[in-house]
């Protein structure tokens, strides 16, 4: 008996718990009794140990026989449905098994492994409850994997993809089957892969690596550009398993970067006289240093242009580029639009605000018409140029500026200081370079270039197939003023593009203005005895001897820009 103890003992770690187990001696008395046998029937250890198996099998011939022919003929019996009494005198149902307990070929007692059938149908329900719980979140989890715009991947410590998604599948053109089992440097084949990528280091030093770029090798061949972030792995229990990663393809991010840089080059500049060579030099200059810049021009002569073209060639071009038109803004809100406010700050903060050289930090902020600031906004401006610091509205806090300063204007900035409209060291500190756009009407030797490189682009625009103007139709370009320089002349080409459905533009494709002007100036001629071109020269003479030859002040009389004076003083050989 003790020795059955024993091998009881010694095996009760195996025993399954939630099955009820009796072992019965050659004596037919119950010598063990476990907790599960207990909870099914009622009986305590204590009040059933040594006590006639017959206690729980009242009158049940069958599991009596089956009991005595296990202990006399060492047989087995399963999957037996019988009944037994609990301590209440309640018959339960239950499924019993009967194994013999031997020492070589003696049988020393038999083990009674007994389920509640009621209890194992409600562990059933249990049961399937929580793997349907389990099978929806499961299902919850793929969902999420699966829909997450990045590729994503993990892999376990010997570099075995252990999992891989949608997005995944997409952008490498593996299936998950393809993937799952493989070596990752076999889906991506990257140059890095093996040599330092970053799930190495991930891997090695149990930290992440964010935003790494890398080409992979698409299964088609094709080279793929991504940006990557890894971590670690780890299991419930804080151990690591392997790594994650998170990937996304920037093809497009790239291509459309590569469309800025090419649309954005100096020579986009259209121009080949020797001061727009002057002015590719001089881009090319400024935009390695951090300098201030002055692009001064009539509108339309592509300021903004320039500018971005200084940034997206500067070692700030991954940096925000912030344009902010000065002119655009009552003087109320200016402040605030580039320095930001407080909430409270005024009527209508209702909540904090980020301003324009906030936003631009790191990169370029971008100050088109810089001349119609008022003398307030440019105190405060030359302060934070100065100082390199900037507070919001209606806060204490000093930000610091890391930002590049270009600056813009179609006025005459010697002129504002001089009527006291722009203060003279604001000036100074945003004049470090100045580059100056001409306007068209001074480069008209670059008109055929713009013309074609306008005709070009509208082509590939519109889908048509227009090669140039009538020689009637580019007269009358020749002979407009372009106050609006070239966004004017864009403008009117992109009309005629729309209204004309031939290889060439006629004259009754441009815009009636342009038709209805040069007629008018015909005319003119025709019946004036002096002429237009004399009449004009004539006026602009007598103007000068009244200034005393102070073309500045001559311009201001006939209501027209300095340049364009000088360009007619040439035009009409006046000395």
């Amino acid at each position: 008996m003790k020795e059955v103890q024993n091998i009881i003992n010694k095996n009760r770690e195996a025993i399954v718990i939630p099955d009820g187990i009796a072992v019965i001696g050659k004596e037919l008395k119950i010598i063990v009794f476990n907790e599960a046998a207990s909870r099914i029937t009622g009986f305590e250890e204590d009040d059933i140990v040594g006590f006639d198996y017959q206690l729980i099998f009242p009158q049940n011939e069958e599991v009596i026989n089956y009991i005595k022919d296990a202990l006399a003929k060492n047989l087995v019996f399963t999957n037996i449905s019988t009944k037994i009494v609990n301590n209440k005198g309640n018959i339960k149902n239950v499924l019993a098994s009967i194994t013999p307990i031997t020492n070589g070929e003696i049988v020393l007692s038999v083990v009674l492994v007994f389920r509640d059938t009621n209890e194992m149908l409600s562990l059933s329900a249990e049961l399937e409850t929580r793997t349907n719980e389990l099978i929806d979140q499961k299902n919850k989890l793929d969902a999420i994997f699966n829909s997450n715009i990045e590729g994503t991947f993990t892999i376990d410590n010997d570099w075995n993809v252990t999992s891989f998604n949608n997005s995944a599948e997409k952008i490498t053109g593996f299936k998950k089957l393809d993937a799952i089992g493989k070596k990752c440097w076999d889906i991506f084949g990257s140059s890095l892969c093996q040599n330092g990528c970053h799930m190495e280091h991930t891997l090695n030093n149990g930290k992440p690596m964010i935003g790494n770029e890398l080409e992979i090798l698409h299964k088609s061949g094709k080279r793929i550009p991504i940006r990557v972030n890894s971590s670690i792995l780890l299991n419930n229990k804080n151990e690591n398993i392997g790594a994650v990663e998170t990937f996304i393809d920037i093809s497009e991010i790239k291509n459309l970067s590569s469309h800025l840089n090419e649309f954005y080059k100096y020579e986009n500049i259209i121009g080949g006289n020797k001061e727009i060579r002057s002015i590719y030099s001089l881009l090319e200059s400024v935009s390695q240093t951090d300098s201030s810049v002055l692009i001064t021009g009539e509108s339309g002569t592509g300021k903004e242009l320039a500018a971005r073209a200084i940034h997206l060639n500067s070692p700030r071009k991954k940096a925000p580029f912030i344009a902010v038109n000065c002119s655009a803004f009552v003087e109320s809100l200016i402040e605030s639009e580039l320095f930001g406010h407080e909430k409270g700050a005024f009527t209508g903060a209702v909540k904090s605000k980020l301003g324009r050289f906030e936003l631009a930090q790191g990169g370029t902020i971008f100050l088109d018409e810089i001349g119609d600031l008022s003398i307030s906004i440019q105190t405060k401006l030359l302060r934070v140029l100065e100082t390199r610091e900037f507070e919001r509205v209606g806060g204490n806090k000093s930000i610091k500026m890391d930002v590049r300063i270009i600056a813009a204007t179609n006025k005459i900035l010697s002129d504002e200081i001089a009527e006291g409209r722009f203060r003279a060291d604001l000036f100074y500190r945003i004049n470090v370079v100045n580059i100056h756009l001409p306007p068209l009407r001074e480069r008209m030797d670059d008109f055929p270039l713009l013309i074609n490189h306008f005709i070009k682009k509208f082509n590939e625009k519109f889908g048509k197939n227009i090669k140039q103007f009538s020689s009637s139709a580019y007269d009358i370009l020749l002979e407009q003023e372009w106050e609006g320089n070239i966004r004017e002349l864009e403008n009117v080409i992109e009309h005629c593009f729309v209204i004309c459905n031939n290889e060439i533009i006629q004259t009754e494709c441009l815009p009636k203005r342009l038709r209805e002007g040069n007629h008018n100036k015909l005319s003119h001629n025709t019946n004036s005895p002096l002429g237009f071109k004399d009449a004009e020269k004539q006026l602009i003479i007598s103007i000068l001897q009244k200034n005393n030859n102070n073309r500045s002040a001559t311009a201001k009389e006939l209501n027209i820009d300095p340049s364009t004076l000088w360009r007619k003083m040439k035009k009409y050989s006046i000395n």
